[in-house]
This record gives structure tokens, C-alpha cells and sequence, in this order.
């Protein structure tokens, strides 16, 4: 059986297994809800036992830091809030900039969004390839000797860039994609980050809201929705990707659970080091991702929702090819 209570640890941080992603209340998800809304969201995942909070300066191009920190600004002493540098909105655009300089002014520009003279855990955001990561690192351990960064983490990094990086400082956890669907850290990062003591944390751990009881319908995205551009969703893969969704959600019935509590327990159960930050607009929702904690589900059930979707059957790379040149974790040669 496979027991998800607890806390596990994140640097110097010891915080309940799912934390939230907090990407969706600003940002690519079509038009953001409304502010009542994502701080409705908010605070019920504080009351609900939510300590890690997953934020950048990305996200709405510095709306979400506000947001985030406008709202639990009176519980900062009892949340881990972790922001990201790296890659910030320029002008109206996405540029990846992991200049000392540029990670140095986006950390003061953070601290201001957020309301707070420290930031718990602040990733690199993306690897740029025009610096090398130990530069980058370097400008995040400065930050945490000043005191305004308590712990340094990567996202979207390969094991042999963490090994670079944590080298040069030790490196809290590495954010990256981990899913059903999603297993490129089977290709080296779940074992470097268990080798290394750091956490694996593990964003879109719900398939980009696939694996869940209300999978996207193509026709009711909005324009501006970033799942338009990614091949799964594609016309040619998103029919075969919902057949293998509603054969995990017929073993996820089977068990008395969810899909998406059935995704969430599969993500956390790869290790004790693996956490997840799963995203929502609903607390209906949140608190159903919430009850993937309390499961104990028998190893063949995982294994075997591990079986029908997976590497070998998902249709479509996970990127893009223009995006998948921009990140640096390991990639499956079909699936991305």
C-alpha cells in the first residue's frame, strides 16, 4: 500500500506533500479568474493545510507575486513561499535571462510583489543557455548569504546541470515536470535528486488538467491558453490521450478514488522526495487533490495506471519543438 501522509522535506522546510501551483490564477491558462476568486482559492488551501505556495515572476508578469503575497501576507510566518527568477515578461514578451544582474533585480523586484524581506525558496526558472548555470547559481547563493533567499532550487534542469549546480551551492529542489504522462525525470532527475538529497517537485503533476474529472474540451480553451500549442493536445493526439485518461479514471473508480487523486498518489508515491504542486481555480477541486493525501492505495493499482499511460503510450511530445529547444531537462526521443 502506498501511505502519502506526512510531511516531507524541502531544503530546510518540512511541508505537507502537496503544496500549490499557484501559475493558473494569473497566467496561460486563457483569461485569469477574478481577484475574489484566486484569493477565495488561497486562503482555502491555507485552511485546508496548504503550507507551500509556488509562485514566479513570470506568471501574469508579476501579478501572481502580488497576488500571492497581497493575500497571505498575514500567514507569511506559517507558509513556504517560493518564487522563480530567470525568466521574466520584457516588454510584453517571455525572455529567459539568467545573468547575475538579471536574477539580482528580480529578486528585489520579487521581494517588493510579495510584500516580504525574504523569499523561502527561489528556483532559476529556466537554464539560459547563454550563461553558464554556475554563474546563475552563484548570483542565488549571494542572495541567501544577504538573507533575502533562504534555500536555491532549478526548474526544468537535467541531472547533470543540478550536479553543476549544486556544486557550486546546494540546491533545495528541483522543479520539474512529472506526470502520468510526463516522465522525463525517469531519465535521470528522480534519481540524482534522491542521490543528492534534494527534492523533486514535480509541476502539471494532473497532465495540464487532463487527469482530471473535467478533462479540457479543445473547443472551450481561449485563444491565449498554452495548451494550443503543445502536440498532446493536438488534433491527431488528444482523442487517443483521452482514452488512456478514462482507462486510469476506470482503475481510479475501481479503487474508490478519484483520477486525479489516483495521478497525484502515482507522483508521489516515485519516492519520499517527490512532492507535487498541482494547480486549480476551484476549491472543489483543490480539495479534492488535497484528499489524494489521506489515500492508501494498493502498489498494483499505481502500477498499473503506471502501465496504461505512460512514455510508451502517451501521443505527442510533451513540447514544441521551438520550446523543447529551450529547455534543458532530458527528453524521450518520441515523447519529449
Amino acid at each position: 500500500m502506498s501511505h502519502l501522509g506526512g510531511l516531507r522535506r524541502i531544503g530546510p522546510f518540512e511541508v505537507p506533500a502537496l503544496g500549490l501551483g499557484c501559475m493558473n490564477l494569473s497566467h496561460a491558462y486563457g483569461t485569469p479568474p477574478s481577484a475574489a476568486t484566486a484569493e477565495r482559492l488561497l486562503l482555502a488551501a491555507l485552511d485546508a493545510g496548504v503550507r507551500l505556495f509556488d509562485t514566479a515572476a513570470l506568471y501574469g508578469f508579476g501579478a501572481n507575486e502580488e497576488l500571492v503575497g497581497r493575500v497571505l501576507a498575514p500567514y507569511r510566518d506559517d507558509v513556504v513561499l517560493a518564487s522563480k527568477c530567470g525568466m521574466t515578461g520584457v516588454d510584453g514578451k517571455r525572455v529567459i535571462d539568467g545573468r547575475p544582474e538579471t536574477i539580482r533585480r528580480t529578486c528585489e523586484e520579487a521581494l517588493s510583489r510579495l510584500g516580504t524581506d525574504v523569499i523561502d525558496l527561489y528556483y532559476l526558472h529556466r537554464v539560459d543557455r547563454e550563461v553558464p548555470v554556475e554563474e546563475s547559481v552563484g548570483a542565488l547563493a549571494g542572495l541567501v548569504q544577504e538573507g533575502k533567499v533562504r534555500a536555491i532550487g532549478l526548474s526544468e534542469a537535467s541531472a547533470d546541470t543540478l550536479r553543476r549546480a549544486h556544486a557550486v551551492h546546494p540546491v533545495a529542489a528541483l522543479q520539474n515536470e512529472y506526470s502520468l504522462w510526463s516522465r522525463n525525470p525517469e531519465l535521470g532527475t528522480l534519481d540524482a535528486t534522491r542521490e543528492l538529497g534534494v527534492a523533486l517537485v514535480a509541476f502539471s503533476p494532473l497532465a495540464r488538467g487532463v487527469l482530471t474529472s473535467t478533462p479540457p474540451r479543445m473547443a472551450d480553451l481561449r485563444p491565449r491558453d498554452i495548451r494550443h500549442a503543445m502536440p498532446r493536445f493536438a488534433a491527431a493526439n488528444y482523442p487517443d490521450n483521452l482514452v488512456l485518461r478514462g482507462q486510469v479514471e476506470a482503475l481510479a473508480l475501481g479503487a474508490g478514488c478519484s483520477v486525479a487523486q489516483l495521478a497525484l498518489a502515482w507522483v508521489l508515491s516515485r519516492g519520499p522526495h517527490v512532492l507535487a504542486i498541482p494547480g486549480t481555480r476551484s476549491v472543489e477541486h483543490l480539495l479534492e487533490d488535497l484528499g489524494a493525501l489521506g489515500l492508501a492505495l494498493p502498489a498494483a493499482v499505481l502500477d498499473a495506471a503506471g502501465r496504461v499511460l505512460g512514455a510508451d503510450t502517451v501521443r505527442g511530445p510533451r513540447y514544441a519543438a521551438t520550446t523543447q529547444a529551450e529547455i534543458d531537462t532530458e527528453a524521450f526521443p518520441d515523447a519529449g
